[in-house]
């Protein structure tokens, strides 16, 4: 019997989860932190991830201690501190600041369909990853990624396509991410065995 399922996500040991959405096939590693995000269908993380305010597609790959969506502190305001909005941790009577913490959430970063973040890789929020994008171990992301770019760095910068910009967008057109679980099973020996350009001959 498969290890994952349609309907229950795979959450190893020591993990939080807050507000967060599952689609199909999804695991989520041990001591990995999950606040006001959609993970969805196919997608994991290995252990230690923190991921916040994203939308993570599907067949997406997070490699272990990846950060995304790390929150802000208020840098125009007089203190960094989180005194001052976290204020009922700290002082009888007073509220936390409602206001900052709806901003924060709404600084949404977006993973794409079948992308490869590396360990420890870091994507700020209102980030976006393209389809197919690969950002390696240890980049910092603070800018959008191209569909099908690997990018790498601190700041990441471009290191060079994946595929050609026909294939690429030959790819996106196809967009098997989108295909039912029978028709990934009935292809899967060309996925393991196929280029990407005989893939595409043979399904595009």
């Amino acid at each position: 019997m498969a290890r994952l399922n349609p309907d229950t996500p795979f959450l190893h040991p020591d993990c939080e989860v807050n507000d967060t959405q599952f689609g199909r096939y999804v695991e989520i590693g041990r001591g990995s932190r999950l606040n006001h995000s959609s993970i969805n269908d196919y997608s994991y993380c290995d252990r230690w991830c923190d991921i916040a305010n994203t939308q993570v597609g599907k067949f997406s790959n997070i490699a272990a201690s990846v950060r995304i969506g790390a929150t802000d502190h208020p840098m125009e305001k007089a203190s960094l501190h989180h005194f001052h909005y976290r204020a009922g941790d700290y002082f009888d009577g007073a509220e936390d600041d409602a206001a900052w913490f709806a901003l924060r959430r709404s600084r949404r970063t977006v993973i794409g369909h079948d992308t490869w973040l590396g360990h420890g890789a870091q994507v700020r929020p209102e980030v976006s990853i393209g389809h197919g994008a690969v950002v390696a171990g240890g980049a910092i992301v603070t800018r959008d990624v191209p569909s099908y770019m690997i990018v790498a760095g601190i700041p990441a910068k471009p290191l060079r396509r994946r595929f050609s910009e026909d294939v690429a967008a030959r790819m996106e057109e196809m967009a098997w991410w989108d295909w039912p679980h029978e028709r990934l099973e009935t292809s899967l020996q060309d996925f393991q065995t196929l280029a990407a350009e005989a893939f595409l001959e043979k399904y595009g």
